[in-house]
Parts: structure tokens; C-alpha cells; sequence
């Protein structure tokens, strides 16, 4: 496959690689994403992504993998470094999403803040309330949002229901509730950004 790319993804962030792909006309780019799930599980991403860059490594071109360090402490980019492939830069999709310096700068306004995506407002039940048991055990609700003190809805999307949806999910969990409406130009630009560079 001469010229093609493979970009190996989180699921979290499939809808929005799908539209960039779409928008950006980068009809060389395949996209092979893993389970969102593995969030929950980050010391299982960077074996899971080693398997892919193995049974692909000899039918693309170039590999990208869409993944932030996402909690793998460094994990992620030994394997990376072995096959010579790059990620998305920060250390999480947060970060990406937002770009680095609108994510560093609400960090230092708010250092205990909980982010959510589109991806994650649309799954919270199942990945917060149930994936922390929450559902089952609402005396957790302290343990794990203690320390917070606002939610940021980071919004790739401008659709009223999400929001409505992150408000609700933000006083499930107690917490102020703030908008910053991102769209995919962040993280788009800095794909495009590789892409571009193998092609010159």
C-alpha cells in the first residue's frame, strides 16, 4: 500500500478522526481504532498498540498512532520508539483537544477540574457512574471528585443536547459546570501537520 497511512486511534475519538478524514479529503489515511474501554485500563494500551504496529508495520507506508500518554506513565512511547512511530503530542486527549496552551491555561486557573468530550458526555453513564460504580455505590462520589471543583465540557461539536447533557453530568457529580467549545482544529492541525511532513 504505497503512500497510504495508517493512524491507530482510541475509540473515544473515532467520530472526530472519521470528520477530519472526511473534511481534510485524506482519502490515504486508514483509520484502525482500539476500544475506548481500554481508558479504563491504560496499562493494556501499550501492548494493544504494539499488536497493531506489528501486523501492519509491512502493508502501510506510515504509521500515526492517535493517542495522548493517556495515563500509560511513559509506557505508550517506549513501545512507540521502538518501531520509530510518532503520536499526538500532551498527555491526554484533553490536551489535544483543547490545543496545549488553552489546556494549560485552564489547568492554572483551575487546577481541580474534570474534562469531558463528546465522546465521554455521551458515555458517562456507562464509563463514570458505572465504571466507577457510582450507580451502585453513590458514597464513592467524595473518593473520586473530592478534589475536583469544576467541570469543563471541552465541545468538539456545537450541539445544545450535549451541552444540556455535560450540565447534567456536572451536577451529578457536584461540581461547576463551564463550556469551551474547541471544534477539531487542535488536534486536526497537528495530524495535518505529519501527514504534510511525509509528503513534502
Amino acid at each position: 500500500m504505497s503512500g497510504q497511512v495508517l493512524l491507530i486511534a482510541c475509540g473515544a475519538i473515532a467520530r472526530e478522526l472519521v470528520e477530519l478524514r472526511r473534511r481534510n479529503r485524506w482519502d490515504q489515511v486508514r483509520i484502525q481504532c482500539l476500544p475506548a474501554d481500554l481508558h479504563n485500563r491504560p496499562e493494556k494500551i501499550p501492548g494493544r498498540v504494539r499488536e497493531l504496529i506489528e501486523r501492519y508495520r509491512t502493508e502501510y507506508e506510515r504509521i500515526f498512532v492517535a493517542y495522548a500518554d493517556c495515563g500509560t506513565g511513559g509506557q505508550l512511547d517506549r513501545i512507540l520508539n521502538e518501531f520509530g512511530v510518532e503520536r499526538l503530542s500532551g498527555a491526554h486527549c484533553y490536551e489535544f483537544f483543547a490545543g496545549s496552551g488553552v489546556f494549560a491555561a485552564l489547568s492554572d486557573e483551575e487546577p481541580g477540574t474534570f474534562y469531558l468530550t463528546d465522546f465521554l458526555v455521551r458515555h458517562f453513564d456507562r464509563l463514570v457512574r458505572q465504571g466507577l460504580g457510582l450507580d451502585r455505590h453513590p458514597e464513592l462520589l467524595p473518593v473520586y471528585f473530592g478534589n475536583y471543583r469544576r467541570l469543563v465540557y471541552l465541545a468538539q461539536a456545537d450541539l445544545p443536547e450535549l451541552e444540556e447533557k455535560a450540565a447534567g453530568h456536572a451536577e451529578f457529580l457536584g461540581l461547576e459546570f463551564a463550556v469551551r467549545r474547541t471544534g477539531l482544529q487542535p488536534v486536526g492541525n497537528m495530524i495535518r501537520e505529519h501527514i504534510v511532513k511525509w509528503q513534502s
